[in-house]
């Protein structure tokens, strides 16, 4: 191996927030090593994983059997799984797993150097620390035209079927002269999206003042970013001042991404969420009163325990009323260790199943609605790739974020550059995507 450098693969499972966690090991990881992108020509493989729900969980485990196995045939040497699997069952896992090298936690990338060591050298090692600040500034982006800047992590929310707070501990704002200077260290980028379990809390936990509106504004005047995005923002600390902000401020996208979770006002309770459905109605109505053209997005979870076809119908409605941009539903996880999993009135899958499939019909008509108004609009498209399939280009509006959102396939009859902005006027609606034809 040149210079003694070790191959290293890393595969990063579950949300945008575990990616930047990524990102930040990989940038320590090349200090003294080779980072390679295909699994089968490393010596050692990391698996980031997840373990927010057991669907998750399973397909972090598949991964680390399918790394084991290239273990067991000599293709690679050494694995480490790190994130939130062994965070919050490093316990269970430790021994079952056998032929995993080392475990490392959310926050133990700082040791990622010396575990990388320790391994090579035969040992095998619990590496899983504390929840705690950020490990480092630097990271490797595994994106293209937007990146992600996670401004906290941890939750102190505690809804009743959520074990964040347990995996990712309290609510941990990072500094923001620290995401400032992470910010500028990321070269130009398109999109700068803010993401955190609870964004508008941000600063909560600092006692010096910051806040979510203060950092956008400090972020906006860096000039290697063209825009700001904002992903999860609960409703109940959606202030007067960010509203505003989202107005007047050129580079902040008209788009909000609000987890809603559910519009009946007892399931709403029975989660531990705050706020219901009269007050999420008039939160989206004021804000698209007040922001011209601004998309909502939100999320739902259909079937928690509880939810008679009363509530559910409240959902239904609600969703017809709102008339949300962009919505995903999820049906509800019976997840141990949370405070729902005790309560009465479980529904079957099945039931799940049905109300999950009834739910997006709703918003599908929602969506072709919408969909029917842009016909003749136009829009200034960031530029993606070519659908082969389709045989049209594609990208994304202000309205589309990336990977959760649709998309815009637009045709052009000259080349078009990925990664820049083309104005694209839309000439219909196909499903969750638009169609147009490039100006």
């Amino acid at each position: 191996m040149e210079n003694n450098k070790i191959k290293i693969g890393v595969i990063s499972l579950g949300c945008d927030k575990n990616r930047v966690d990524t990102e930040k090991m990989l940038a320590i990881l090349s200090k003294e090593h080779q980072l390679v992108s295909d699994i089968e020509k490393a010596n050692v493989v990391i698996i980031n994983t997840c373990a927010f729900l057991e669907s998750s969980r399973k397909e972090a485990i598949e991964e680390i059997l399918s790394a084991v196995e290239l273990k067991k045939q000599g293709v690679i040497k050494k694995i480490i799984v790190t994130g939130c699997l062994p965070q919050k069952f490093v316990d269970e896992i430790f021994n079952e797993l056998s032929e995993v090298d080392a475990f490392l936690g959310i926050s133990d990338y700082d040791k990622v150097l010396e575990v990388v060591d320790k391994i090579l050298k035969g040992e095998r090692l619990n590496a899983v620390g504390e929840p705690k600040g950020e490990p480092t500034k630097e990271r490797v982006l595994t994106t293209s035209n937007y990146a992600y800047l996670k401004i906290a992590d941890g939750c102190n929310n505690h809804c009743t079927y959520c074990l964040i707070p347990k995996i990712r501990g309290k609510y941990r704002s990072v500094p923001k002269k620290d995401l400032l200077e992470e910010a500028k260290g990321l070269g130009k980028v398109k999109e700068l999206i803010l993401v955190a379990q609870d964004t508008t809390k941000y600063g909560c936990d600092l006692n010096n003042g910051e806040n979510l509106v203060d950092l956008i504004k400090e972020l906006s005047l860096l000039d290697n970013v063209d825009g700001i995005r904002l992903l999860y923002c609960y409703p109940e600390n959606i202030t007067e001042e960010l509203i505003q902000e989202l107005k007047n401020n050129d580079k902040l996208i008209k788009y909000i991404d609000i987890p809603l979770q559910h519009a009946d006002d007892k399931v709403l309770k029975r989660m531990g969420r705050k706020g219901s459905k009269k007050e999420y109605l008039a939160l989206i109505k004021r804000l698209k009163n007040e922001v011209k053209g601004i998309a909502v997005r939100s999320t739902f979870i259909v079937g928690f325990p509880g939810e008679d076809l009363k509530a559910f119908d409240n959902l239904i409605d609600f969703i017809a009323r709102a008339k949300l941009t962009n919505a995903g539903f999820f049906k509800y996880s019976k997840e141990f260790g949370t405070a729902s999993y005790n309560l009465d009135g479980h529904l079957k899958e099945s039931e799940k199943n049905k109300r999950l499939r009834k739910i997006y019909s709703v918003q599908k008509k929602v969506v072709k609605e919408t969909g029917k108004s842009l016909v003749g609009k136009t829009f200034s498209v960031l530029a993606e790739g070519f659908d082969y399939d389709e045989l049209a280009y594609y990208g994304r509006a202000y309205f589309n974020a990336p990977d959760v959102d649709g998309r815009i396939l637009f045709f052009s009859s000259e080349p078009v550059e990925y990664g820049e902005y083309v104005k694209v006027k839309i000439i219909k609606e196909s499903g969750y995507d638009l169609v147009g034809e490039r100006l």
